[in-house]
């Protein structure tokens, strides 16, 4: 018996002191329980985060908004916060319950920017800086992440010239054209990489864009600042309970509209009885891929406490284009760690991702679609032994025959890495080391069967094979040293100093053959094709190359605010650029900028109205670097051959001239703005005017030979003026219980001069741009001149047609002529292709579980050259098919193709460019977080007086508003998705 209750003992003595310990402990804490709801509409907010102040403690609330949290019996007060809320913070109270109704916060002064390098508090912002946050993304499947803000930022173009081709990329440019030849297109930078690649991003990943407008905020990237920087900084893990995401949605395309051709009736009436060939075909419903649906995947794991979190996700998108062969599969992931430690002094943060995607390019060809509407309706496309049919007109191929016989696919990998390690030396001192590299590979691949059109006519009925490949590594180390400190309560400074090190290269190889005898081979045995000794092919190619560039810059930036009253900010970047010549490798980028928050001076107090305005105003000089590398430097070439003793020998020679003056172009800018809310924070918004300049223009200009030993020299010379004005307003139009309506309104003016184009020695009279395709020698439709502005369409002003349909035109003396009595001098500015204005209008609604987003935008006061009417809609292009304009606003119309404002369309327009209804699902679990579930309309309706397909044009750069002769489908997209918490 003692042995029996010996082993009893034994047995519950465990079990007992763990009842004693959880006594114990139970003893030191217990349990706050309560409900958060947000204020005015007592609505409850699911996912609010609970912490314990003091503490790593923290839990969130479910679909009621309840929560329950365990604190220690020293425990305090509790915080509060939610996405769009004000934070609160609550005393603990003897009766365990605490219920806590948080206030929404539109544009919340507390909200944190990231500013590079840093982030500093919205009310503390002295220059021009935008942000978007993931609630005003646009929603919806997106080709690209900066889809996802497009029209959200004022001044902002991100135009998706190749319409939904999941192969094309986005034309983005800011506040205007700053160069001539350098980089248009704003510097990206994601999460601390400069250049940083947009193909690791996906759209549930991001947790915000701040876009860097002025030279007063760009300074602090010198040179590489001239056309703006957006920041995104991805999502990372936060303390609390581990969560699941999980994101999708299912996607299908529709033609928006579709080029009125001639149908194959129509077209019979027009030609002779030879080009009658008997069928019935319409080439362009052909292409069309009907079966285009797109899917998209996300699921991210997120969890930790306050001193070492994480979060992880992995995503698959399958994009299909509305043509044939047309597509775009990627996969990868994006893992993210923090971790503190030593007493809470050091912090790491590190972050991999990694993108694998496979494009198929054989489709989605402007020229195929341009085959498809010009080619003879009544040609079948097989002929009677089942080989595809080719016409003969003029620039005729078979454009289903090229799907078919034709491969081009690229297979690309992408991955980036980076390391944040930052030690608090003392109160208010942080040293920082920050690492990353980016590495971007892809190999292309290229084969024509033996019976395309293609090796018909170039290799003799042989096949032709092509391989390329590029690998590109980005080398990133930065350090910063960060002081902050506040002295007697009235002063504030905050200060950085920086080391910043970026090394770049990139090398590139191809190869291709012809001569293959089969096509079971395709392009993988490249060494079989009998071109290398065959002399009657093209000679096989072959070619391989390296280059590499390197920044090193110095750095600074302090921050000093009075009462936070008075504000200013002053930046400081010495950089070294590679790609620059001798004399000129280093420059220096300084900025300088100031805030006066109005609403805290005495004389605003009875202002009620009022509850914040700020003034603001700031200058700085940025620079751009983005040219070729080595433009510097003379470069090796090869020459032609020479025979000596029998054998040919290959010469070489100095590629181009060097130019030891070689710099950046630089652009100065001066911003005033106003950042204001009103009406207890119902309307927030801001108002900036700028004036930019940007001198040192690099291009090319004839050299004196001697004692230059090539014909052209890149140089610095021009100068480019832009001004602009810009608006964004956010207003919370109604707020009931159940019901809400808030708007967001952007909109902008622009214009630009070139204001100088020569100096002393160097002159370019005038440059043109935007050629017009064959036939006819129509030559450029651009021209930019001196004292001008960019844009501007040259050429014939329109008189006219004769009684026999010829043209007539106006010369300059104000006389008539046709078109051979035209000359140079006759010609004129006839339109411009930059928009004047862009405007867009965000409507959401929520209404109980349901929300809505109503979004417009549009573009103004420019014009169009509607390069397919020029040469589809004139019978001269018979034997060819006419679009219908050819027959009937053109009717009277009988002669060759000509260049004039006939041809220019008033562009403007205006898109119901999203629609969006969602509904959040209430479930009583405490498994499912959050459920919603939402469809999607993208390009609804174009209201528009332009008669061609989309009035939406690449309006960046200095080609804007010329319509290409293609006829790739613009379409109307829907989606439905789902986003569930768990």
């Amino acid at each position: 018996m003692k042995q029996l209750c010996l082993l009893a003992l034994r047995r519950i003595a465990p079990t007992l002191l763990l009842l004693l310990l959880s006594a114990s402990v139970f003893a030191q804490s217990r349990t706050i329980t309560g409900t958060v709801k947000e204020s005015g509409t007592n609505q409850p907010l699911q996912g609010a985060t609970v912490q314990v102040k003091g503490s790593s403690a923290t839990t969130q609330t479910g679909p009621d908004g309840s929560y329950r949290i365990q604190v220690s019996k020293n425990a305090k007060a509790l915080i509060f916060s939610f996405v769009g809320h004000q934070l609160l913070e609550l005393s603990i109270n003897s009766s365990g319950v605490l219920n806590a109704g948080l206030s929404t916060s539109t544009q919340s002064l507390e909200d944190v920017v990231v500013v590079g390098y840093g982030t500093q508090k919205r009310k503390e912002v002295t220059a021009a800086v935008t942000t978007i946050k993931p609630e005003d993304f646009n929603q919806g499947g997106s080709r690209s992440v900066l889809d996802l803000i497009q029209g959200k930022v004022a001044g902002l173009s991100i135009t998706r010239t190749g319409g939904n081709n999941p192969n094309s990329g986005v034309s983005i440019q800011l506040r205007g054209v700053t160069s001539l030849r350098g980089t248009l297109s704003p510097l990206i930078v994601i999460d601390g990489i400069p250049g940083g690649n947009l193909d690791l991003l996906q759209q549930d990943d991001i947790a915000s864009f701040d876009v860097l407008k002025d030279g007063a905020a760009a300074a602090i990237y010198g040179t590489r600042g001239n056309a703006g920087v957006i920041l995104i900084t991805t999502k990372k893990g936060r303390a609390g309970e581990p969560r699941y995401d999980y994101s999708t949605y299912v996607q299908r395309e529709v033609i928006a509209k579709k080029p009125d051709f001639l149908k194959a009736d129509e077209y019979r009436k027009l030609v002779s009885p030879s080009n009658d060939l008997g069928s019935n075909t319409d080439m362009y419903e052909l292409l069309i891929n009907r079966q285009n649906t797109s899917h998209y995947h996300n699921f991210a794991a997120s969890g930790g406490s306050a001193n070492s979190n994480y979060r992880a996700s992995v995503y698959y998108n399958e994009a299909n284009g509305i043509a044939l062969q047309n597509g775009r599969k990627q996969y990868g992931g994006r893992i993210s760690v923090f971790q503190k430690g030593l007493h809470d002094r050091l912090t790491l943060q590190a972050t991999i991702a990694t993108n694998y995607n496979k494009a198929n390019f054989i489709g989605g060809s402007d020229g195929d679609f341009e085959q498809s509407v010009q080619r003879n309706p009544t040609a079948p496309v097989f002929n009677p032994n089942g080989t595809y049919l080719e016409t003969n007109a003029y620039n005729n191929y078979n454009p289903l025959a090229r799907i078919s016989q034709e491969l081009s696919q690229r297979d690309q990998q992408t991955s980036s890495a980076d390391l944040r390690l930052s030690l608090d030396l003392m109160k208010g001192l942080r040293v920082s080391a920050f690492g990353a590299l980016v590495r971007d590979n892809f190999n292309d691949r290229a084969f024509r069967m033996l019976e395309s059109r293609s090796s018909q006519q170039t290799y003799q009925g042989t096949g032709f094979a092509s391989k390329s490949n590029r690998l590109a590594i980005d080398r990133t180390f930065e350090t910063t040293i960060d002081y902050t400190k506040i002295i007697a309560k009235d002063h504030a400074v905050n200060a950085i100093a920086g080391y910043s090190y970026q090394y770049s290269t990139a090398e590139t190889f191809n190869e291709n053959n012809s001569g293959f005898s089969t096509n079971a081979f395709q392009d993988w045995n490249l060494g079989s094709g009998t071109a290398i000794t065959n002399t009657n092919l093209p000679r096989p190619g072959l070619g391989s190359g390296k280059e590499d560039n390197t920044l090193i810059a110095f750095f600074g930036r302090v921050n000093y605010a009075y009462q936070g009253k008075y504000l200013a900010q002053f930046i400081l970047r010495h950089e070294g650029s590679s790609r620059f010549g001798a004399n000129h490798k280093w420059g220096d980028f300084p900025a300088a900028s100031l805030g006066w928050v109005l609403s805290k001076e005495s004389f605003m107090q009875n202002v009620k109205f009022v509850n914040d305005l700020k003034l603001r105003i700031g200058y700085g000089i940025t620079g751009n670097q983005g040219i070729p590398n080595y433009q510097s430097l003379v470069t090796l070439g090869t020459g032609g051959f020479y025979l000596q003793n029998g054998v040919w020998a290959q010469t070489y020679g100095p590629g181009r001239n060097p130019n030891p003056d070689l710099r950046w172009e630089k652009k100065k800018e001066l911003n005033i703005g106003v950042d204001f809310s009103l009406l207890n924070a119902r309307i927030n918004g801001s108002i900036d005017v700028y004036s930019r300049r940007t001198e040192d223009l690099l291009e090319d200009y004839n050299a004196q030979q001697p004692a230059f030993i090539s014909a052209s020299i890149f140089t610095n010379v021009g100068t480019i003026s832009n001004k602009g004005i810009e608006l964004a307003v956010n207003a919370i139009v109604l707020k009931k219980k159940d019901f809400s309506w808030s708007v967001d309104v952007t909109a902008n003016y622009q214009t630009n001069k070139l204001v100088a184009f020569s100096n002393d020695l160097y002159k370019i009279t005038y440059k043109e741009y935007g050629g017009l395709p064959s036939p006819g020698n129509l030559g450029n439709t651009i021209r930019t001149v001196e004292g001008g502005p960019l844009g501007n369409f040259y050429g014939k002003r329109f008189a006219g047609f004769t009684t026999d349909g010829k043209w007539q035109f106006y010369k300059k003396d104000g006389s008539i002529g046709l078109a051979k009595d035209m000359t140079n001098e006759d010609l004129t500015v006839i339109g411009n292709g930059v928009p004047k204005y862009m405007a867009s209008l965000a409507n959401r609604f929520t209404y109980k579980n349901f929300d809505a987003t109503i979004f417009l935008r549009g573009k103004f006061k420019f014009s169009i050259l509607n390069t397919q009417d020029l040469f589809f809609g004139n019978k001269k292009w018979l034997p060819n098919n006419l679009l219908r304009s050819a027959v009937t606003k053109n009717a009277q119309l009988n002669d060759d193709p000509q260049y004039s404002n006939y041809y220019l369309e008033k562009g403007d327009f205006v898109k119901l460019d999203n629609i969006t209804i969602g509904y959040t699902v209430k479930l009583k679990t405490t498994y499912i977080r959050n459920l919603r579930v939402y469809v999607t309309g993208r390009n609804i309706a174009t209201i528009t007086g332009y008669s061609g397909l989309d009035p939406e044009l690449q309006d960046t750069g200095l080609t804007t508003g010329v319509d290409s002769r293609g006829f790739y489908p613009r379409t109307k997209s829907f989606a439905i998705g789902l986003n569930v918490g768990f």
